[in-house]
């Protein structure tokens, strides 16, 4: 995964009146945590961070002030409405660190022939992964699986280095018969049969 390189600025101002002035400017409130430090107030530009947030667990390399920090995006709190980031909680990490982060689950491949739902049960799979490789997303073959068939986390395919947290049992994915229904004109005859 490529690191997505940002500008931030150490935030001295704090509440809402601060953070409001911080958004009007086109800019996100964020703070950064982790290692046992004290968490640490930045400012990061709006447009740079909306694009680094589009990649799933994005890598982010902060020069703060001349200081490098390595994070990943822990919580996005988005405007209702407009859906604009609003505030961000980063977590400092460090090259080699192991990270427990959630990943997307994609699927791929046609279900057996016949009329059957496929149900995804788990969007995410919580994974434990190297801090500069974690993957962002895992895909799962559903080719020719039936009715009543399911896939279980630990049947799902996993990148080298990344292992899962999520309880192997799980069950992520399954096939569900389709519900058949009676065509409209029989149930019409039925109606008209029982009136007469």
């Amino acid at each position: 995964m490529a690191e997505v390189k940002i500008s931030a600025e150490v935030r001295s101002e704090f509440g809402k009146g601060a953070a409001r002035r911080t958004r009007r400017a086109s800019k996100v409130p964020a703070v950064i945590y982790g290692h046992g430090a004290d968490p640490v107030h930045v400012t990061l530009p709006g447009h740079d961070l909306m694009m680094a947030l589009k990649t799933a667990n994005a890598l982010i390399s902060l020069d703060i002030e001349g200081r490098k920090e390595l994070v990943i995006p822990k919580a996005v709190q988005r405007n209702a409405l407009k859906g604009d980031i609003e505030h961000v909680d980063l977590l400092a990490v460090k090259r080699g660190e192991k990270v427990t982060v959630e990943v997307a689950v994609h699927t791929e491949g046609d279900l057996a022939p016949g009329a059957n739902l496929l149900e995804n049960v788990l969007n995410t799979l919580t994974v434990e992964a190297e801090a500069t490789h974690i993957p962002e997303s895992v895909t799962v073959s559903v080719a020719g699986l039936d009715a009543g068939d399911s896939i279980l986390a630990k049947n799902v395919p996993l990148p080298s280095g990344t292992t899962l947290v999520t309880d192997e049992d799980a069950v992520v994915i399954q096939v569900l018969a389709a519900q058949a229904e009676e065509p409209a004109a029989e149930e019409a005859e039925a109606a008209e049969g029982a009136e007469g």
